[in-house]
């Protein structure tokens, strides 16, 4: 290879960096040779000479925030899917506070007989679950069933309503605790069923985090054999799993005090475990093969261990960074389980990350050649040049880009369309398992009581307005039934209206309902229920899924820019990730909206995708997509700085980095799809989304149109305005 003479290069903007001097054109200094000239390969040649101080500050680490972790299932937040500032959670507030609990977060406990509610055995019953109910701290007022309202017209089933006395996730805590104690009191045709909005999320994160604490543990063996068939090693392929285990257990720890500033939903501590191990996975991958290329081109593991650190390592930093920025972008949405939920990945991905540019090159630089020891029968040596087969792909790709380009744009357009017909909602009960108590007592609700009353709307007004906010219910088509009202037990001045809706509170019909009588009840009428808080976080998604999505789409052009220093280049990994991204959303609606094989997963189509999946699986996918596109870029940057040749930028990039994307995309793709084999549906729409997004991503994007589109630009890729190359900050690939 030869370098290009760069008196040739136009003095209005850069199209190939002189390896001797910075991205903007200054001079800067050489080391001698082989010493790293970058702060993360001089952070990588200190760890690599201290492997028992870097240890056991690490040991520290992980002991202290690990010392915590038990904690973390009974600690972490059952609840937050609720809009803040929203008319919804602002009627909850106001029914707590001066109704005596009798708010969406209440429990209602469902006492179905095959006798009437007044015989003595069923009464019976009744105060012992009452009696129940007054021993926990957590419960307000009790009140006993009320004939005409709470007690069915067959006189067979009755409600016992348990007031909230603390905020939303005590509640979700409160029915952990109460609803088995409270299921045992049945017996003799007698049916007990804890039910409501505290309870169904009760159910809802048990159910989900059993099943996906099953596929984790189902994942494991399945990443292990993977690994060790890319590395060929068991001693290599053990490391990314040792690097997980020290983020995993950090990370955990760390949940466990964040929910003492801010209540941290539970499901933070899921997606930061699949976070933690598929992130893990994929930085020690691209950090062992380049540190075994280098080991074998050097010989001198210290040398090695600041050559990958210097080149891979600012990869793993970057690639770390946009993941961080991606994620940050979910914390615009006002509802705290989202914000919980991202700062939960986001900590779990600064502890790998972290793991990964200190005790990885400590451990790296210990073994040595050992890092090959145990190889398998089949394994071949650590090629220096890169992998054969993927340098050959990349041939095949710069002699016919069209030929691979053009079906690959085809399949993902023609996957993207379906996107524009995606509809959004919040789950139904159906999402939770038949046997679960609050399905159980919301189906002996809605058979006692009619469609909509497991759902029922609340209304709190001026009490001078109580009249004409009755009035306007019942003349409303969409209201079956209007309780009477309650006044203040405060004598606040409020009053409290209940109102049952026709329909099944997961009828598309109750959102035009309410917004009728929000439009028609008096001015100072606030409507609400948990069912109307669904409504409203739903509202929430859908007005802030363009902001959201746009923040993740801008700062990942940015950060890809900063890295770059090209803004054709950053442009083209920034639109390629979108592409993969509607591609998977558009598979995700003819999957889960439209049911096509959902008798081959198990599952039941509810006509539309959950209402957190835009935005929280939007960052998620575009998080994960940019780790490889900084993975192939950084490499094909690397290249490119030390060449000036696009072609050899391409095939560097392919060489060094195409096998690792491969590896690991394989890794996520099989952990992902292993959520598709858990009960509930909300995992297996998480699995089957993410996992064909990384599928996709890896296979049509990253291995086959990225290069084709690096191949079709050439030198236009890589070129940098000169005034933009005065504002960019310097930053180099490339190991002098």
């Amino acid at each position: 290879m030869t370098k290009t003479d760069h008196s040739l290069v136009p003095h209005d903007g850069r199209a190939n960096p002189s390896p001797r001097t910075t991205e903007g054109g200054r001079a800067s200094r050489h080391p001698e040779q082989g010493e790293p000239s970058g702060l993360l390969g001089r952070l990588g040649l200190w760890a690599a000479g201290r492997l028992r101080l870097v240890s056991v500050l690490w040991l520290v680490v992980v002991a202290g925030l690990g010392s915590f972790a038990p904690q973390v299932t009974s600690s972490l937040a059952g609840a937050g899917w609720q809009a803040n500032g929203s008319e919804s959670v602002r009627v909850r507030e106001l029914a707590q506070q001066h109704f005596d609990g009798n708010a969406s977060s209440a429990l209602q406990i469902v006492i179905a007989a095959d006798r009437p509610v007044t015989d003595p055995a069923v009464q019976q019953v009744v105060d012992r679950a009452t009696a129940l109910l007054k021993t926990d701290p957590r419960i307000g007022e009790v009140v006993s069933p009320q004939p005409g309202a709470t007690i069915s017209r067959d006189g067979r089933t009755a409600v016992v309503l348990a007031g909230a006395k603390a905020d939303t996730n005590a509640m979700v805590r409160a029915a952990d605790d109460l609803k088995g104690p409270l299921r045992a009191l049945s017996g003799a045709g007698i049916e007990v069923s804890a039910t409501g909005a505290s309870v169904l999320w009760s159910d809802f994160n048990a159910a989900n985090h059993d099943a996906m604490m099953q596929s984790e543990m189902l994942s494991w063996p399945v990443t292990l054999a993977i690994l060790v068939l890319a590395f060929g090693s068991l001693i290599a392929a053990g490391l990314p799993l040792l690097l997980t285990m020290a983020g995993l257990a950090a990370s955990a720890g760390a949940l466990v005090l964040l929910n003492h500033l801010t209540p941290t939903s539970i499901w933070a501590m899921n997606f930061a475990m699949m976070f933690a191990l598929a992130l893990g996975i994929d930085y020690a991958l691209f950090i062992v093969v380049r540190f075994r290329g280098a080991l074998a081109r050097h010989g001198d593991a210290r040398r090695a261990v600041g050559e990958t650190m210097d080149t891979a390592g600012k990869a793993v930093a970057l690639s770390g960074a946009t993941v961080l920025v991606s994620l940050s972008a979910v914390l615009l949405v006002p509802a705290p389980a989202f914000r919980s939920m991202a700062l939960g990945i986001m900590i779990a991905v600064t502890f790998v990350l972290a793991a990964t540019l200190t005790l990885l090159p400590a451990v790296l630089g210990s073994l040595g050649v050992r890092v090959n020891a145990a190889a398998l029968p089949f394994a071949r040596p650590q090629d220096a040049a890169g992998s054969p087969r993927f340098a050959g792909w990349a041939e095949r790709l710069w002699r016919h880009p069209l030929r691979y380009g053009v079906p690959a744009v085809m399949v993902l357009l023609a996957l993207a369309v379906p996107v524009v017909g995606l509809r959004t909602a919040m789950p139904s009960i159906t999402v939770i398992p038949t046997d679960s108590s609050a399905r159980t007592g919301y189906v002996a609700v809605q058979k006692a009581f009619g469609a909509g009353a497991p759902g029922a709307l609340q209304i709190v007004v001026p009490l001078a307005q109580a009249e004409a906010a009755v009035a306007v219910l019942r003349s409303t088509p969409g209201i079956a039934a209007v309780m009477p009202t309650a006044n203040a037990a405060d004598r606040s001045g409020f009053a409290l209206v209940q109102a049952v809706a026709a329909v099944d509170p997961s009828d598309p019909a109750l959102k035009t309902t309410v917004a009728e009588l929000r439009r028609h009840l008096p001015g100072q009428a606030l409507v609400g229920g948990a069912v109307v808080e669904n409504l409203d976080l739903q509202a929430v998604l859908d007005a802030k899924t363009p902001l959201v999505v746009g923040v993740i789409l801008a700062l990942g052009f940015v950060l890809l820019l900063l890295a770059l220093q090209a803004p054709l280049v950053a442009l083209i990994g920034t639109v390629t990730n979108l592409l993969a991204t509607a591609a998977a959303f558009g598979a995700a609606r003819l999957v889960f909206q439209d049911g096509h094989g959902a008798g081959l997963i198990g599952f039941t189509a509810q006509g539309f995708l959950d209402g957190w999946a835009p935005v929280f699986f939007f960052a998620m996918i575009f998080a994960i997509a940019m780790d490889y596109t900084v993975f192939l870029l950084a490499s094909a940057k690397e290249h490119y700085e030390r060449t000036g040749n696009p072609r050899e930028a391409v095939i560097g990039a392919l060489a060094h980095s195409g096998r690792v994307v491969f590896a690991a995309a394989a890794v996520m793709v099989a952990v992902f799809f292993t959520f598709a084999l858990s009960g509930p549906l909300p995992p297996k729409e998480m699995g089957i989304v993410l996992g064909l997004a990384v599928l996709l991503d890896a296979t049509l994007v990253r291995l086959v149109l990225l290069p084709v589109l690096l191949r079709l630009t050439g030198r236009a890729a890589w070129w940098t305005p000169a005034w933009l190359s005065r504002l960019l900050p310097t930053l180099r690939f490339s190991h002098d």
